[in-house]
């Protein structure tokens, strides 16, 4: 199997939504959002680590060397968990562009409190709407 090329310092949420719909492995989703935040809503498979605990938290769990993508608030706190992350050693950091939001503007899959109570979509139950829909999303600028 050939290697993953590393991470870019900034990704778009094609780019993460593409790895999961391929199933590939070997990388970590961080939320940086503080926990009540997190579980109203946030992506699905995500690790909730409030940005002020970020390092010590991550330190002794995560693999220096593993693909991380992160996202907080807004792109300034998500470039801050990045950095913070880079600076304690993690090799292979990205900033999520967008964050949450960017995530659902593309049919991002997400779980929470808030997400749970929103009523699924045309495409939830419909293959041929769900490829319809992917196809459109894989268009978007966000």
């Amino acid at each position: 199997m050939p290697s993953q090329p590393p991470i870019d310092p900034q990704s778009d949420v094609h780019v993460l939504k593409s790895r999961l719909e391929w199933g590939e492995p070997a990388f970590t989703i961080l939320d940086v959002r503080d926990r009540m935040t997190y579980n109203d809503g946030h992506i699905m498979g995500s690790m909730p680590m409030p940005i002020d605990e970020l390092v010590d938290r991550a330190t002794p769990s995560l693999a220096k060397s593993r693909d991380i993508y992160v996202y907080g608030a807004n792109d300034e706190e998500t470039n801050q968990a990045a950095q913070a992350l880079r600076s304690a050693g993690f090799e292979h950091v990205s900033a999520l562009k967008g964050g949450l939001a960017a995530w659902k503007a593309v049919g991002g899959p997400t779980e929470g409190i808030v997400e749970s109570k929103t009523p699924a979509g045309a495409d939830d139950y419909n293959v041929v709407d769900r490829l319809k829909n992917h196809a459109e999303t894989q268009n978007k600028n966000v």
